[in-house]
């Protein structure tokens, strides 16, 4: 039973990394289960057993790619480290994250260009998030009563902040490349700890 169990994770893993890349590569109404069936050497009747459905199986993309960055985040041990260091280091491994899973912002614009239509049925995600929340809220905290961040500023500010500008090194590197002359990858380095100065400086500003 137990081996049986470990299989059926394996293959349930294998398709939902195939299908991540399908649905990132061709969207939603694109994306065929038959490609992704063929990729996996299964079958579609498989598909269907684990997830239901496309839409099933799309669902379960988009929370397991949220997942990943929420357990990045959580891996973090920022509950013993000085607070500017602490915000610097979410926001580095946010700006790695994105730009190593690319596959994760392609979906969340895709996601967007349906207004949402499908994140608004993972009802998990909502509390998948909190953490995120929680451990900003928590280096916050720590600054301000340090005296060496800035009063004015929330959790959810500087979330956006950094994930706005994490998001764009990902979504619009090829067009802002190309008009520009960018080549990101040889500036990586200079573009993550560009991040983490920003982030800093910012709730430094008091």
């Amino acid at each position: 039973m137990a081996s049986q169990q470990r299989d059926a994770e394996r293959t349930r893993a294998e398709l939902l990394a195939v299908a991540t890349e399908v649905f990132a590569e061709d969207g939603y109404s694109g994306a065929r289960v038959d490609i992704i069936a063929e990729r996996t050497r299964t079958t579609k009747r498989m598909i269907y057993y684990y997830f239901g459905s496309k839409e099933g199986l799309y669902l379960a993309v988009l929370e397991n790619a949220y997942r990943g960055i929420r357990e990045a985040e959580r891996a973090i041990d920022v509950a013993h480290t000085d607070p500017r260091a602490a915000i610097r280091e979410l926001a580095e491994l946010t700006f790695d994250h994105h730009v190593t899973h690319d596959d994760f912002i392609r979906l969340v614009s895709i996601e967007n260009i349906h207004r949402g239509e499908f994140i608004r049925r993972i009802d998990s995600l909502r509390t998948l998030g909190q953490p995120a929340m929680t451990i900003l809220e928590g280096i916050l905290d720590r600054g301000r009563s340090a005296g060496v961040f800035r009063t004015d500023v929330d959790a959810l500010d500087v979330h956006l902040v950094i994930s706005a500008y994490c998001v764009f090194q990902v979504a619009n590197r090829h067009t802002f490349g190309y008009l520009f002359d960018v080549d990101f990858d040889a500036r990586r380095a200079h573009l993550r700890a560009l991040i983490g100065d920003v982030v800093v400086s910012w709730l430094s500003a008091l």
